[in-house]
């Protein structure tokens, strides 16, 4: 084996010490539920997780210019095709980020260059799988942070345009790598796609209605207008605690719908051969938390911060018990999804 290759080995050796320990930092959810995956997916899941990290970051940090975020998106999905330099989009990036960014981002940016590294790492089906993603995301994302505004999206139709291009192509990823990783759920794909859109719906609505107060303290709001004028609600007059039904109506019919996308991410799941535990609990633990979450905000519907329909510590523990028991069974976890979902409301 030569110095060079040596070194190659040493330096993404490197570099995957790296993207696990800031897995930590940026998310205590994906660095617990990663884990789950078997061994040949980690590594590519954490990586996709934390490119998607950095559009994030991109679109988020308040500092930037819409100009500015226009750019350096694209310039990050240049960067994962391999167009660009990861230095060049660091060193352009790290010093206009602001505090709004939290420390372990403003370190996930300095260090783009070991993910990118491992990005390029892949097998050509895994890399196509990541592009694809990062620019359809990269796109809308500063497609609709110029669209920012308190009064809502325009419709359902646009809401469901907006999830997409956050999180439903996410799941469209995923089920790439999924499908490359086994032949066996390949023989699914033309099922698990249009499920896999569903899923990442119903995870992103979950989100939105949790972030409502968060969103509008910095001048955005993702919820559709339609929903709530046929309510008699302007969402432009909308103010934390607001106790008006046609609010709370809106509420509901949001919930019904987020519903309904979980019950076709159930599916997806029960998709997955049961003995794939470890992908069957990478999805069940965020079908359930995403299921508390929406009780919660469904019972209290006059909430005024994200903090007060955060689900406990303990809820998650029991989520990650009872899924963990009931993976290989689809029976079990239907009457389970069933049961914890009869409180909320169905879809119209």
């Amino acid at each position: 084996m030569s110095a060079q290759t040596m070194s190659n080995i040493a330096t993404l050796l490197d570099d995957a010490r790296y993207q696990e320990h800031i897995l930590q930092g940026v998310s205590r959810t994906f660095a617990l539920t990663i884990p789950q995956l078997p061994p040949a997916l980690r590594e590519v899941v954490g990586n996709a997780y934390l490119l998607c990290r950095i559009v994030d970051t991109v679109e988020d940090d308040s500092a930037l210019t819409l100009e500015q975020t226009r750019e350096l998106a694209g310039m990050f999905t240049d960067v994962v095709n391999g167009k660009i330099a990861a230095e060049t989009f660091a060193q352009a990036l790290y010093p206009l980020l602001s505090e709004h960014t939290i420390p372990a981002e403003h370190d996930l940016i300095k260090h783009t260059p070991s993910v990118i590294r491992i990005t390029h790492s892949f097998n050509p089906a895994q890399r196509q799988a990541l592009e694809r993603c990062i620019r359809i995301m990269s796109q809308g994302m500063a497609a609709y942070q110029e669209s920012e505004s308190l009064a809502g999206l325009e419709n359902m139709a646009e809401m469901d345009r907006y999830c997409y291009h956050v999180a439903g192509v996410v799941g469209e990823m995923l089920t790439e790598l999924f499908c490359d990783y086994s032949s066996e759920i390949n023989r699914h794909k033309a099922e698990l796609m249009p499920l896999s859109v569903s899923f990442g719906q119903g995870l992103q609505m979950t989100n939105i209605l949790k972030d409502i107060w968060e969103d509008r303290k910095r001048g955005a709001c993702w919820l559709p207008r339609d929903v709530f004028l046929k309510e008699g609600l302007d969402l432009g007059d909308l103010q934390p605690g607001c106790s008006n039904q046609g609010f709370h109506a809106g509420l509901g019919i949001l919930i019904g719908i987020a519903r309904s996308h979980l019950q076709n991410a159930l599916t997806y799941t029960c998709l997955i051969p049961p003995h794939e535990t470890g992908i069957r609990r990478f999805c069940l633990w965020a079908i359930g938390m995403a299921v508390l979450t929406l009780n919660k905000i469904n019972h209290k519907r006059d909430f005024t911060a994200g903090t007060q329909v955060k689900i406990s510590r303990r809820s998650v523990r029991t989520t990650i018990l009872v899924t963990n028991l009931l993976a290989s069974h689809d029976w079990a976890l239907r009457k389970i999804f069933a049961i914890s979902t009869r409180n909320l409301p169905a879809t119209r």
